[in-house]
């Protein structure tokens, strides 16, 4: 089998494939991939699916903070140079 990257939207169009009733052993064969590696993706779809319907406050709240920092990090950086024209001035 070759080894290639698979996107995420593609490995679970595979899977849904698979999990529809399509044979997987058609499915692996069409597709090129071990059905072990069907097997793993699977696995993690199911694993991992209820994240579809999870909220979106995490997201919301990893914005707010990257913002946040940011405006930190600005602030941080004006008082940088404010306390070095002073240092300058002094020195």
């Amino acid at each position: 089998m070759k080894h290639r990257k698979w996107d995420a939207r593609t490995k679970s169009k595979i899977v849904l494939e698979g999990l529809s009733g399509r044979p997987v052993s058609e499915l692996c064969s069409d597709y090129e991939i071990s059905q072990n590696q069907y097997y793993i993706w699977r696995d993690k779809f199911l694993k991992d699916s209820h994240k579809a319907f999870e909220n979106h406050e995490k997201g919301r709240e990893i914005d707010r903070l990257k913002k946040k920092a940011a405006r930190l990090e600005r602030i941080i950086g004006s008082l940088t140079v404010e306390l070095k024209k002073t240092e300058d001035e002094l020195g």
